[in-house]
């Protein structure tokens, strides 16, 4: 018999959303969670880290657009500022 449980995880951003990878990888790993069944995902912004959710971004040269990654995830699991 399977269980139902679901599992929560929470992701704590603090950190700007240049110049250091920690808030991409946490975008990317949650992203790639939320895909799973039985999992739901909530973000929290926080300090620095609310600037991951500011509109209109002009991303650095290689750098992913953080502000898309927030807005796919806001889409499918939870993000608090």
């Amino acid at each position: 018999m399977e269980s139902t449980t679901t599992k929560t995880i929470l992701f704590i951003i603090n950190d700007a959303p240049y110049g250091d990878e920690r808030p991409y990888n946490a975008l990317r790993l949650a992203l790639n969670l939320v895909k799973r069944g039985g999992i739901t995902i909530r973000v929290f912004l926080t300090a620095d880290g609310v600037l991951c959710a500011r509109k209109g971004q002009k991303t650095p040269t290689g750098y992913y657009n953080i502000e898309r990654m927030v807005k796919s995830l806001a889409r499918r699991g939870e993000v608090a500022t």
